[in-house]
């Protein structure tokens, strides 16, 4: 089974998001998602500065089996982006909840009341069906 972590929020399309410092968060894409997708040769990455909405494709991750799009599960900035994958996308198979974080978005409002995301135990769930 997929590992999932409790100090996370998930989206259905298989994406975290994780408090980073203040109103930035962290997003990549679950174990599950990086498992389905097999190994991971490159990723393109939304825009620093762009403002994205929850749901909306911001880039895609190519694999040797396809090529997936890669939605935001939050709206706001793009601040940063993880340069490392640039080098070494096979970062997101080993580590997808760690070294293999793919953007950061600064939001307005709080994190805890993002809409749409489950927390882990519905995202368990989701898995299960």
């Amino acid at each position: 089974m997929s590992e999932v972590l409790d100090n996370l929020l998930y989206s259905e399309e298989h994406e975290w998001a994780q408090q980073a410092a203040g109103q930035v968060v962290r997003i990549g894409i679950t174990d599950h998602a990086q498992h389905l997708l097999g190994d991971i040769v490159f990723v393109e990455f939304p825009d620093v500065g762009s403002s994205i909405t929850a749901g909306d494709s911001v880039g895609s991750i190519e694999s040797v089996k396809t090529v997936s799009e890669l939605y935001s599960p939050v709206s706001g900035k793009v601040t940063r982006i993880n340069d490392a994958l640039e080098a070494s996308p096979e970062l997101i198979n080993d580590q997808p909840y760690g070294e293999g974080w793919i953007f950061e978005v600064e939001i307005e409002g709080e994190f805890a009341a993002i809409a749409g995301l489950l927390d882990a135990a519905a995202y368990r769930e989701l898995l299960s069906e």
